[in-house]
């Protein structure tokens, strides 16, 4: 079987001596999902035994310890659950995208997952938004979905419109 991209990306880097940091270690148990994700597909684990959804991927399930799980597809959806904008990074490349947006998001299907929020303005992000999945190089990151992004309040003022007084 041929390494996935991003399999191949991390091997290079590694080759060349340019660790990166944003790629995945890739082994037998997760090629599927970075497989699926280099194809623009999200999938989870699902658990027969219990019928919940899990994420990360595990070989078992995390809430009744059944072993029988599989990928399934996921939605693709989600809702903002909470978020922080790093300023700083210096592990390579994350150094060239600051800011960006450490987020964590709850699946459509029930699990939870930390990823990057795209494509938002910081002032837009709110608890509870609609969320839909897209892929940066085969990682799975998210969006505002169509009509999730209300417009910044007005009735809070931001720190640079703030008034200044002097004493």
């Amino acid at each position: 079987m041929r390494p996935s991209g991003e399999a191949r990306a991390a091997d290079t880097a590694r080759a060349s001596g340019g660790a990166r940091f944003d790629l995945p270690e890739v082994d037998a148990f997760t090629r599927p999902y970075w497989d699926a994700a280099a194809e623009g597909r999200l999938l989870i684990r699902h658990c027969a035994g219990c019928d919940r959804a899990h994420h990360y991927p595990r070989e078992f399930c995390p809430h009744c310890w059944s072993e029988d799980v599989r990928w399934r597809p996921a939605s693709g959806h989600a809702t903002l659950y909470t978020w922080s904008v790093v300023h700083r990074n210096d592990l390579p490349p994350f150094g060239e995208r600051v800011p960006y947006v450490a987020a964590v998001v709850d699946l459509a299907e029930g699990p939870r997952m930390m990823t990057e929020v795209v494509e938002c303005e910081d002032d837009a992000l709110r608890i509870g938004m609609g969320l839909e999945v897209t892929f940066r190089a085969g990682v799975p990151v998210f969006r505002p979905r169509s009509g999730a992004v209300p417009p910044p309040s007005s009735s809070v003022p931001s720190p640079s419109s703030a008034s200044k007084t002097t004493s």
